[in-house]
């Protein structure tokens, strides 16, 4: 098994973490395709949009497209949309290696309109970042109120408008990796959707949802396993 001759544990299905470090494309597997690189953290906010069968969903700020190549295994049929062209290459790249399909846009999501309403929409906003402190430390030395409050104005907008992107019973999952209140809980609270509560059956063991019904993680937690970034993730069911 993979699992094995890599030498990795697995914390939930179809996840693998490595017990020592090893460049990346000389492991098992990786140029014939079958995995990508991501954070734990960052691979939950996909996962909580389960199966698609074939139906559409939209990755929105989709780059570098960890998410979306998640979201295409997953049985979904895929729109990748990011403003930056140059970070949708590594995307491109990963569908080819990975044989995975997706329609991948550049396009700025404020301006930019759909053919069709979604099923689903996974929103990996823009943030300040200072979830990912345990691997970029600096971060908590360069963000201030200043630019918690432009990311949160920001994300704002992208939850509106992509609220008027989804199909009656479409399922919106939010996401940002920031421990900032501003650009998660307080974020949740504005959005007028009704709320779909994640289950501590769909997360991994050791990480449960809040009493609201979201997931917010921390750099300090599963220690055991190597750790993870600080999330926010919040998910909503139009009625």
């Amino acid at each position: 098994r993979l699992e094995v001759a890599m030498a990795a544990d697995s914390l939930m299905p179809g996840h693998l973490r490595l017990s020592r470090g090893q460049a990346v494309h000389e492991l098992l597997g990786y140029e014939a395709g079958g995995w990508w690189v991501q954070d734990l953290a960052a691979s939950l906010p996909a996962r909580l949009l389960g199966q698609g069968n074939g139906r559409r969903a939209l990755d929105l700020c989709a780059a570098p497209g960890g998410k979306t190549l998640q979201l295409a295994a997953q049985g979904w049929q895929v729109t990748a949309l990011d403003i930056s062209a140059k970070r949708l290459k590594l995307l491109e790249e990963n569908l080819k290696r990975t044989g995975l399909v997706a329609e991948v846009i550049a396009a700025d999501a404020f301006k930019w309109e759909p053919e069709a309403p979604f099923d689903a929409i996974l929103i990996d906003a823009p943030c300040t970042a200072t979830g990912t402190a345990r691997r970029h430390p600096d971060v908590l030395h360069r963000i201030g109120p200043r630019q918690i409050e432009q990311m949160a104005e920001v994300q704002a907008r992208l939850i509106e408008r992509a609220s008027g992107w989804l199909m009656p019973g479409g399922m919106l999952v939010y996401a940002v990796c920031s421990l900032e209140s501003e650009e998660g809980e307080a974020q949740a609270k504005k959005v007028s959707l009704p709320p779909n509560p994640i289950r501590a059956e769909e997360l991994p063991a050791g990480l449960s949802p809040t009493p609201e019904g979201h997931l917010r993680t921390d750099p300090g937690m599963l220690p055991e396993h190597g750790g993870l970034d600080g999330f926010f993730v919040a998910r909503w069911r139009k009625s």
